[in-house]
């Protein structure tokens, strides 16, 4: 009775579709969270009746055949890298980014992640950090005496120093740019980490071409649609709870089969 094999693929598939949709709502509030979508693939066929052979000596063609399926598998959680909306904070260091990039941030280990959620904050000496504290490159540090900090579209850093009236450059902001942003893998954190499916990191300042702008006193909300993913969770559900009774009527038959013999 392989309908029980099947029907328990598809209520695993629909298992894992339900905890991508359930991470989904969960960081529907998380800055610059990107939404996730389940993908699946069906598996290998039984050929019973093999498409295309000879049915005859005559040259006699099967036209359509017997393919019976063994059920599903998980393909891929897709990372779906559409903007977030911009929310207007009015914090200094807050910074979004409007279009293609990602600010890159240095590790304890020496390494590099990557993140759009620019909720940044100042260390102890002045550097421009995250909240976990890693810095931010390449390493923005404000002077002590800095009265106002304006963080351009271009990600020049301006400082504005006590007894000074005009703005000191202090540091430049870079992005960082992947030819497959789906193919990075997440740290946790709101960070990403390069991988061979994302390829290398590509950078540039912002405003240049094929990056995006810094808006300064904002945050990129996430792309959460909240009806689209509700609508998927029924949709999920009612799935699961259809391959529920196919396998409980596969089972049924089996337990006829069994009375008979």
């Amino acid at each position: 009775m392989r309908a029980l094999n099947i029907a328990a693929t598809g209520m695993l598939a629909q298992q894992l579709n339900v905890e991508v949709i359930s991470n989904n709502i969960a960081n529907l509030n998380t800055t610059a969270f990107k939404r996730q979508r389940a993908e699946f693939q069906d598996l290998l066929y039984d050929n019973q009746r093999r498409v295309g052979a000879d049915s005859s000596d005559n040259g006699n063609i099967i036209p359509v055949g017997v393919q019976v399926g063994s059920g599903v598998k998980a393909a891929a959680v897709y990372r779906i890298t559409l903007q977030g909306s911009l929310l207007n904070t009015n914090n200094p260091l807050d910074l979004a980014i409007q279009g293609r990039g990602f600010f890159q941030i240095t590790m304890p280990d020496g390494s590099t992640a990557y993140t759009r959620a620019g909720s940044f904050q100042l260390s102890p000496t002045g550097e421009i950090v995250t909240a976990d504290g890693f810095v931010v490159q390449p390493g923005v540090t404000l002077p002590n005496n800095t009265t106002a900090v304006t963080i351009n579209a271009n990600g020049q850093v301006l400082a504005t120093i006590a007894g000074q009236t005009n703005p000191q450059n202090v540091g430049q902001l870079q992005l960082a740019n992947f030819a497959n942003e789906a193919g990075l893998s997440a740290l946790g954190g709101n960070l990403l980490q390069e991988t061979a499916a994302s390829g290398a990191a590509t950078t540039g300042n912002p405003g240049s071409t094929a990056f995006g702008t810094i808006q300064q006193g904002y945050l990129e909300g996430s792309n959460v649609d909240i009806v689209s993913e509700i609508t998927n969770l029924i949709t999920a559900q009612r799935a699961y709870e259809m391959n529920s009774k196919a396998l409980q009527t596969a089972d049924q038959m089996s337990q006829t089969l069994s009375q008979v013999q």
